[in-house]
């Protein structure tokens, strides 16, 4: 008698893979979409960045790290997610008010704040191409505040809005470093976790209207922005990034900006013009250049978006 017939699922070749995670980047690219879709059926900020985290989470928790041993690290990573949930709003407050290029290319420096927080918390001195990576990002980010006809209150929400890249690098140091122990979903699970506990309490502030989405069409908007620019891409950015290593992992990535900007021009339209082009290969530069952060202990990096 023969034994349980078994599926073996063929691992995908470095093409492959590269193509697995470029898509995985146009979906975290396709965020201002759903973001500012949402925002004008009038829900919350606070409640479009729970939706997000919260489905996901609803997914992975039997993943939690409730273990004993695993119980403080899992402490860590929950307060480094409420800190990315509550830094989120601030990028969410930008799309609804400027530029969704100027928007993502604030949220897409990322890299050098993971590379300055490394410094304190990892003890991981920057060299001369995270130093070179973080001049790119600050002429990025500044072109990204220069485009003509921002007014003061948009100028005002994209520096709020340094709160998202400045909390998802504080995600990638502890990511990366302080959780040698925990498995790689057990690790996503704990910092989605922690994002949707942080968030939780600012929906009881609000009115119903901006929590509960008022019809079919924006509840199909919710799943958008939980499935496609969430949970699926972190999913499928996981399995594949590894595959292809870091370097190649941060190229195909960088296809996140430019989709931004397609979002920008093709649904909203604005316009794309030089500084907005100079803006994004700054950015792309950056984050081709930026040595990744060591891991200490464990697998698992972070994805973006």
């Amino acid at each position: 008698m023969t034994g349980p017939a078994r599926i073996a699922l063929r691992q995908p070749g470095p093409l492959l893979a590269t193509g697995i995670v470029l898509l995985c980047a146009i979906g975290f690219g396709l965020t201002p979409f759903f973001a500012r879709g949402l925002a004008e059926a009038g829900l919350s900020s606070g409640a479009i960045a729970f939706y997000r985290y919260a489905f996901s989470l609803a997914v992975l928790a039997p993943f939690l790290p409730v273990a004993r041993g695993k119980r403080r690290e899992g402490l860590v990573a929950l307060g480094a997610g409420a800190a990315m949930g509550l830094g989120w709003i601030g990028y969410l407050e930008a799309v609804k008010v400027a530029p969704v290029a100027a928007a993502g290319t604030i949220y897409m420096s990322y890299p050098l704040f993971a590379i300055l927080l490394a410094w304190p918390l990892a003890g991981q001195r920057p060299g001369g191409r995270a130093l070179a990576a973080g001049l790119l990002v600050l002429a990025g980010a500044a072109l990204a505040l220069s485009p003509p006809g921002l007014d003061a209150a948009q100028v005002r929400a994209l520096l709020l809005s340094l709160s998202a890249p400045l909390t998802f690098g504080l995600g990638i140091v502890v990511l990366c470093t302080r959780l040698p122990n925990l498995a790689v979903l057990e690790k996503m699970s704990a910092l989605l976790a922690g994002s949707v506990l942080a968030l939780a309490p600012l929906l009881a502030t609000q009115p119903v209207a901006a929590v509960l989405p008022a019809d079919a069409g924006t509840w199909l908007l919710v799943a958008g922005v939980a499935g496609l620019t969430a949970f699926l891409p972190q999913l499928l950015y996981t399995y594949a990034a590894p595959l292809v290593g870091p370097a190649r992992a941060a190229a195909a990535g960088s296809l996140e900006l430019p989709t931004m900007l397609a979002i920008g021009w093709l649904q909203f339209g604005e316009p794309i013009g030089p500084l907005q082009i100079a803006a994004t290969l700054l950015l792309v530069l950056a984050i081709l250049l930026a040595p990744a952060i060591a891991l200490q202990g464990g697998s698992g990096g972070a994805p973006p978006g």
